[in-house]
């Protein structure tokens, strides 16, 4: 039985992202992250945008899970 061997193709490296692509997305995202962080972390007491406790019975859990306290 004769066996084969199969030899590679040269094929081309995809081409990189531009940043130009990237950044709208990075920054919406990061600016996303910081909202999310602030709703988690602060939005309680003195700092709270929102009257009321709704906010904070929301993200209650997120909280301690996250390590702040809230107690």
């Amino acid at each position: 039985m004769a066996q084969t061997v199969a030899r590679p193709t040269a094929t081309a490296a995809p081409a990189p992202l531009p940043l130009k692509a990237i950044a709208p997305w990075a920054v919406f995202f990061g600016v996303l992250m910081l909202v999310l962080l602030y709703f988690v972390g602060a939005e309680q007491g003195a700092t709270s945008v929102f009257s009321g406790t709704d906010v904070h019975e929301w993200v209650h859990d997120a909280r301690h899970l996250l390590g702040f306290p809230c107690h």
